[in-house]
């Protein structure tokens, strides 16, 4: 018995099966939950997804009546963990990234635990563990579940659409180097079973706002800062400079991979101050370019080695001249010519 017929197996014993995935939730966690959830529901058993909070608002084409987040409603998703005997744990490592209040529940429930994710260095909480760090995206493990448990013939167009988004909004739109030859034969099979993958592009990628676009072309115009000796592009956003543009969660996504379309680019950090932090976004090209390291020794953060993410306590100035000043140790002095 291989390990997914094992995590099939398990849901077929479980009378009350939860599924969580990280705070700050994107396009993969909502996808792997759904297309999860789905799966489960098409074995016959039921499922509920808790979540630690809002997904970004594009992203809201897709049904999410059956999330619960622990933000709005915390007496229904604090029930939920305690009567779960079966809880998966989806594109997260550590139980940190659930948020504080959601990594209690996880911590004191005695319930079996599975891992699904593709995230460097998992902790060894879960009582079954998936993790495939070569792998495009966790929604794509969620394909090769259905697929290697023998139960291929359920995925569906219900199924394989949040499955489809999941792996593009992760890939970069199948641009990043984790895109390897299996994750084009995943996203055959979920073609196959009726996704219609060009409304997936249109309703996530022509939802703009007035105010987003804005936002974005303020960005660019008056806070780009590209650092020409090491090739690396930075923004900076401060929470005033959010307000005045109406700012909403998932404004700022995608401004990253828009400084790393500038040629010749290695780099971009693209922080916006949120809740009383920095929440900072790092995105590189190549392997001689890791990002992940720069996140875990000084931001309080990982990911993967091109895309990760981190946060900061100090002022936006003083988190701006902090990336300067670590930037030469991290990237090689290189002259850039635009």
């Amino acid at each position: 018995m291989n390990i997914y017929q094992q995590i099939e197996a398990e849901i077929q014993a479980a009378d009350h099966i939860v599924i969580t995935a990280h705070k700050s939730a994107d396009g993969d966690s909502i996808g792997s939950s759904l297309g999860l959830l789905y799966f489960i529901e098409k074995l016959g058993k039921q499922a509920i997804v808790c979540h630690p909070d809002k997904a970004p608002d594009f992203l809201y084409w897709l049904d999410t009546t059956a999330v619960i987040l622990m933000e709005d409603n915390p007496d229904e998703v604090t029930a939920q963990m305690k009567q779960a005997d079966l809880i998966f744990c989806l594109d997260y490592n550590a139980t940190s990234r659930l948020g504080p209040a959601m990594q209690a529940l996880l911590e004191e429930a005695t319930c079996k635990k599975i891992m699904i994710d593709h995230h460097l260095n998992p902790e060894d909480f879960p009582m079954l563990t998936v993790s495939e760090t070569t792998a495009s995206s966790t929604a794509q493990l969620i394909v090769d579940l259905i697929e290697q448990s023998g139960n291929l013939d359920l995925l569906d167009e219900k199924i394989g659409t949040p499955l489809y988004l999941g792996i593009l909004t992760d890939t970069g739109s199948f641009k990043f180097n984790s895109v390897k030859p299996h994750t084009h034969e995943v996203l055959a099979k979920i073609l196959a079973a009726g996704v219609e993958h060009h409304l997936i592009h249109e309703k996530l990628n022509d939802t703009n706002t007035e105010s987003r676009l804005r936002l974005q072309g303020y960005a660019m115009s008056e806070k780009l800062e590209i650092l020409y000796d090491h090739n690396v592009a930075i923004i900076s956003l401060s929470k005033e400079e959010l307000a005045k543009y109406n700012y909403k969660k998932g404004d700022t996504d995608g401004l990253a991979n828009l400084l790393l379309s500038i040629k010749g680019m290695k780099a971009a950090v693209v922080f916006t101050e949120r809740d009383g932090i920095m929440k900072i976004s790092f995105r590189s090209k190549g392997a001689e370019n890791p990002v992940n390291v720069l996140a875990s020794e000084h931001f309080d953060g990982g990911g993967h080695a091109n895309a990760a993410g981190g946060m900061s306590e100090l002022t936006v100035e003083e988190t701006l001249e902090k990336l300067r000043e670590l930037i030469p140790q991290y990237f090689q002095k290189e002259a850039l010519s635009l």
